[in-house]
């Protein structure tokens, strides 16, 4: 029965977790208890907070580089509205001269080779390498013993053969008076005169040889022939020294004054030979290789009789006075020769003159606030930010283009025929930055077109306009033209002279 029991009992305890299952969810039984699933929930957990981050990052990062946008052009704004420093000269008028450019060298007025004429040892030589020297002085002494001896001889000479004519000239008058009284023939008292007569012939050859002996002697005293500067000697004293040699004892030069040989096109020559045909002095000024020291100012001397058919020029020499001896023989130089001083020129340096897609133009500086017109894309929209402290303190600059017509260019000047009035101050520096009313901040600089016209920064000459030339006024639109910025296109120094 027991057993019986046990076997009940075990087989009612089978099911029990059949029964347990279907326990209906109304009773108050404690549920069982699954295990959590916590590794998923984390990753879900922590994607959510890595996407929420990376919102938050791009988005920090978005605001941070719209401020730093904003912050460079307000920066870039500022420094469109500062003032641009640049250097400004005023325009000038003034007496110009037109000249012709060309190449030249300098070349000795007389250049003389020292030589002995006579035979004999150099004694001394009396002055030193590069010494000035003037006409007649003694350079040097040859032996003059030989030659002494011979003008002694010639004189010896001379007094014998006068001697012998006193008696030829004696018996001459002894032998007429006999003819006369018919003591001797006629033909002995010719023969006597004809005696007296040769005695007479060897007079005159005896001071002909005093004098050729003296000449000679007077050639062992080498003086100079003109004045000028002896240069390096070439034989020392003690040697001998021959008429013939070919090389001379000292070479002496005149530098002052000093011709310039120099060239010019076969084109000029007419233009030149017009103006010195009438006897007018042209001037010619010489300068260094550079063309930027001024040596010498002379006259032209003369053309030459022809033309050069291998490079077409013609040789042209002008004469210096050289008194500071700024021209050296041999020394290369740069010529301008001065054909005309053209009066009440309008002159700017050639740093100003620029070339845009309308022409030559430059910037000429205006006192006062740009005056931008409505619009004005350049003009930015009123943000409440006021100028620039620099540029609201103290006098207003701004600057315009003007074209201007370039009449010629003179080295480092050039010569206007419009654009511009006396007085005006136009950029010479700076331009590169530099747009049409754009503000900026003038400075004086050193301009070759200076002169007593300057003015004051910004300042105008009482009889220039105020307005502007239409033209200008077309070129200055940004729509129009965009001027290119850089250094002048005017060719200065060109070896062929002006250009017109």
């Amino acid at each position: 029965m027991a057993v019986t029991d046990r076997t009940e009992h075990e087989t009612q305890a089978l099911p029990a977790p059949a029964e347990q299952k279907s326990l209906p969810e109304s009773t108050n039984a404690p549920a069982p208890v699954e295990p959590a699933n916590h590794g998923g929930r984390m990753r879900k957990l922590g994607l959510v907070l890595i996407l929420l981050v990376a919102g938050l990052l791009v988005f920090w990062r978005i605001h941070a580089n719209k401020a730093t946008t904003a912050g460079q052009a307000a920066k870039m704004e500022a420094a469109a509205n500062r003032p641009v420093p640049v250097t400004v000269a005023p325009v000038e008028s003034k007496t110009m001269p037109i000249y012709l450019n060309e190449l030249g060298s300098a070349t000795a007025y007389n250049t003389v080779t020292i030589k002995s004429r006579v035979d004999g040892q150099l004694l001394s030589v009396n002055v030193r390498e590069g010494q000035k020297v003037s006409k007649g002085q003694v350079l040097a002494m040859i032996d003059p013993r030989p030659y002494q001896a011979a003008v002694a001889q010639a004189q010896g000479q001379l007094a014998k053969d006068q001697a012998a004519a006193n008696n030829a000239n004696t018996e001459a008058s002894r032998y007429a008076a006999l003819f006369k009284a018919g003591v001797i023939s006629k033909e002995s008292a010719q023969t006597q005169e004809s005696t007296a007569g040769q005695s007479a012939g060897s007079l005159d050859a005896d001071r002909a040889a005093i004098q050729a002996a003296q000449i000679n002697l007077n050639y062992t005293r080498i003086t100079s022939p003109i004045d000028g500067v002896v240069g390096l000697r070439q034989v020392d004293a003690g040697n001998i020294v021959h008429a013939t040699d070919a090389n001379g004892l000292l070479v002496v030069t005149q530098l002052q004054p000093i011709a310039v040989i120099f060239t010019l096109p076969e084109d000029q020559v007419p233009s030149v030979q017009a103006l010195t045909r009438d006897g007018k002095k042209l001037a010619v000024d010489a300068y260094d290789r550079s063309q930027t020291q001024h040596l010498a100012t002379g006259s032209l001397l003369t053309l030459d009789n022809q033309i050069d058919p291998t490079t077409g020029t013609v040789k042209a020499k002008a004469i210096f006075d050289n008194a500071d001896n700024a021209l050296f023989p041999n020394q290369f130089v740069n010529v301008r020769l001065v054909l005309e001083q053209r009066q009440n020129s309008l002159v700017i340096p050639a740093a100003a003159l620029q070339t845009g897609s309308n022409g030559t133009f430059v910037y000429v500086v205006r006192p006062g606030t740009p005056p931008h017109p409505p619009g004005d894309p350049a003009v930015p929209a009123s943000s409440g930010k006021g100028a620039p402290a620099e540029h609201a303190q103290g006098a207003q600059y701004y600057v315009a283009v003007q074209p201007v017509d370039v009449d010629l260019t003179e080295g480092a000047r050039v010569i206007l025929k419009s654009g511009v009035h006396p007085g005006d101050q136009v950029v010479i520096d700076g331009q590169e930055k530099l747009r049409d009313e754009a503000s900026v901040e003038p400075q004086e600089g050193h301009s070759h077109a200076g002169g007593p016209g300057a003015q004051q920064v910004g300042t105008r000459s009482p009889d220039a306009r105020t307005d502007t030339n239409p033209a200008a006024a077309g070129a200055s639109s940004p729509a129009q033209a965009k001027p290119q910025q850089g250094k002048s296109s005017s060719k200065a120094n060109s070896p062929s002279g002006s250009t017109q």
